[in-house]
């Protein structure tokens, strides 16, 4: 029987992403960066909550037996892992302290977690109801 996660796990994991987003943006519009540098960053931060909800995605419904393209599946592991690579670079080429740098890349990884989190516990939620749903259906 698929089990609902808990109301703490589920408070953190929205916590954590909100926290993230949150920080990056608050950090980005108080950071003394050109707008197109602060578009950058802004893009690969909603790129890679895409792309980290797109691979959670992916990999749950391949376990579950759920139908998925090679193609979808490749296309959002390597979304992922660019814009890893995206924000690597950027935060490599900036002129920004190396505190400044760190804070930026910690904020994206703790969006990126919360995204997958959210994600899963939602998923585990929509599961967990549709069980119990049936069950009282047997019983009626």
């Amino acid at each position: 029987m698929k089990q609902k996660p808990s109301l703490a796990f589920i408070a953190a994991s929205w916590v954590a992403l909100f926290a993230g987003i949150l920080g990056f943006i608050i950090g980005l519009w108080n950071a003394n960066m050109q707008l197109n540098e602060k578009g950058y960053y802004f893009t690969v931060l909603m790129y890679g909550l895409f792309a980290a909800v797109s691979v959670q995605k992916c990999v749950r419904d391949r376990l579950e037996g759920v139908p998925v393209t090679d193609i979808y599946y490749g296309i959002s592991w390597v979304s992922m892992l660019l814009t890893i690579l995206l924000l690597i670079i950027g935060l490599w080429n900036a002129t920004l302290l190396p505190s400044e740098k760190g804070f930026y890349a910690f904020a994206f990884l703790l969006s990126v977690f919360g995204a997958i989190t959210v994600q899963k516990n939602t998923r585990d939620s929509q599961a967990a109801a549709k069980e119990a749903a049936k069950s009282n259906d047997q019983f009626m």
